[in-house]
This record gives structure tokens, sequence and C-alpha cells, in this order.
């Protein structure tokens, strides 16, 4: 681990100052990601910016709209048993509790969760020098490596990585927005414009700003929502990424499907929104058939390479699979 220099801020705008005068600071939260890879020698700060003690622990709900303020340093474990997420997005309670292990989702906070780094064993790796992530242009390991955890949507030529967070996945299907606070103020972004696909530049994550701060995290009201469910699918049932999740929510008039929410972990460089299955499931009769075709139509361009081509069907059987569940709910 290379040396740093510690400081710890005390409001916000401390914050985000003490990152805006040095390049290569980083705030420092949890620290569950980045202290890891600050031991692997892939990321090497010259300073941390010690976030812990900024007032964002708050769970709230918004009186304006009726939906949900997650502060950002809200511990992952608080926030999957916290009542007003437990009963209006039990999705993403369980996309919490299915994430890591609990002493992990004691400490790792939600703005964390928000900007892990995309999962793949070349990249946490720096003995292996070919890595678009880290060294820009030196090409991607995976593409002919071993790729059996690896993207199969929205991947390019430059890097199939996946993300790795479930928490990511159930907001993706909430439609939650991302507040930030930076030198120039604050700002809103959608969560679908949030994390990024990699196209030609995979070792630029999000369309966060280096010295912008996470503040909080927005949960539209979405009556709908009560009828969730997270599936995640893994090598073994404890502390695994999935090799393929889907967060799922039904709005029904009696059988037939009003409108659906659908994202997918484990398959793509960010949490997938599954528009293409939504929009296939719009004034269907809910169904085995229906959910089949479904997924049928969001998996219809994926790309599998020599060792995870099974997660295609993986993923149309869990889409499937999910989405009876949450028709089984009352």
């Amino acid at each position: 681990m290379n040396a740093f220099s510690y400081s710890r801020a005390s409001d916000p705008q401390a914050a985000v100052n003490g990152v805006a005068a040095n390049p290569k600071a980083k705030f420092l939260g949890g620290g569950t990601n980045l202290v890891d890879l600050m031991k692997m020698g892939v990321e090497q700060p010259e300073q941390l910016v010690d976030i812990n003690r900024l007032a964002l622990t708050k769970v709230e709900e918004l009186p304006d709209n009726g939906g949900v303020r997650i502060g950002a340093l809200v511990r992952n474990s608080d926030l999957a048993e916290h009542q007003l997420i437990t009963s209006r997005y039990p999705v993403l309670s369980e996309a919490l509790l299915s994430g890591a292990s609990p002493q992990l989702r004691n400490l790792a906070t939600t703005g964390g969760n928000l900007l892990q780094r995309t999962r793949c064993y070349y990249f946490y790796d720096p003995a292996f020098p070919m890595c678009n992530k880290r060294n820009p242009g030196s090409g991607c390991g995976a593409l002919e490596g071993y790729n059996r955890i690896h993207a199969i949507l929205g991947q390019s030529d430059q890097c199939i990585a996946t993300h790795p967070s479930d928490m990511c996945v159930a907001m993706a299907a909430l439609d939650a927005v991302v507040r930030v606070q930076g030198p120039q103020g604050e700002r809103t972004i959608p969560f679908a414009e949030f994390h990024r696909l990699p196209g030609a530049t995979p070792n630029v994550e999000t369309n966060l700003q280096p010295n912008e701060l996470i503040t909080a995290v927005d949960l539209p009201a979405i009556p709908f929502a009560t009828r969730s469910h997270y599936l995640k699918v893994r090598d073994r049932a404890s502390y695994a990424f999935a090799l393929v999740s889907v967060a799922a929510a039904l709005e029904m008039d009696g059988d037939k499907i009003k409108s659906a929410r659908i994202a997918l972990g484990g398959v793509a460089h960010k949490p997938w929104r599954a528009s293409k299955a939504e929009q296939a499931l719009a004034g269907k009769k809910a169904g085995e058939n229906s959910f089949r075709g479904a997924a049928e139509a969001e998996l219809a361009g994926a790309k599998g390479y020599t060792f995870n081509s099974f997660k295609i069907e993986l993923a149309k059987r869990a889409i499937t699979q999910a989405l009876t569940t949450v028709a089984r709910m009352a």
C-alpha cells in the first residue's frame, strides 16, 4: 500500500473542498472496497478524506411526494432493517441482506455501495498487465481469458467486467435518484445515468465528477413496490457475488400486468434495467409464458464468451422465477 495523508471532514462542503484541492484524493466512508483496492495496489490515493462524521446517516420520508431519502452514510445493515424500507421497498431490503457478510454490511455505506468498482479478476490483480480499466489501451485480459463471471449485456471489446452491487440493482428497478454535492453546488443524477457502460472508456465507471460527494439517494413513491422481490443466483449461499440477480416489481390489475419494474445484476458493467422485458409484459396476463417471453426479449441481444455463455439461459430462468414469485404475492 502506498503512503497517504489522512484528514477528517467536519461538513460536506469541507469534504468536497478537501478532495477538490488534490486530484489524487479520495473520500473514505466504510472503506470496504477502497481499502482492499489500496492493499492490492489498484487504487493509490495520496490523501483520504474521512467523511464518517458527516450528518448523512438518516433514512427519512420525503413530505412532498411520499418517497424516501437515504443518507449516503447509512450503513447497509441499518438500511436493510429500516421500517420505511421493509414496508415500502422490500426488494431493496432483500438485495441488501443478500450482499456481502453481516460484518461488511455493518460497515458498508449507501454511497460507497454505489461506487464499488466493477468485478474482474484481471482488474483486481496488477500482476496481469492487460486491463483497460487500470491501464487504458493495454487490452482486456478477460476477453480471451477466464471470463465465467463476466458480462453478457452492454459490454464492449474494451471491457467485459460486471458491476458487483446487489443494492444498486434494486435501486435501478426503483428509479432512484442520486444527490451529490460538488464545488459548484448540488445536483441530482437519475440512477439510470449514474453508472456507465464501458464503451471506449471502461476506466470511467460513473458520471460522478471526481470532486463530487454523494450525499443521499432518493427513492420515489411507488405504491406497487410493496409487491417486489430480489432473486440472487450465486455459487454459494453466503458471501458470494451474483452470477445473475433480478430485482422485480409488478403492478397488477386482476391477473393482468399494468406495469413492471425489472433490473438485472451480474450481467453488465452497470445495473441493467430490463426495459425490453418491462415493455413486453405491459398488458399481458401474468404467467410463466408471459414471463419467459419477456426474458427472451431482454436477452435477445446477449453475447456470451468461452466460459460464461451459460449466463444467458440462467438470466432468462432467473427473470421468469423472480416474476413468478412476485405475481404470487397477495
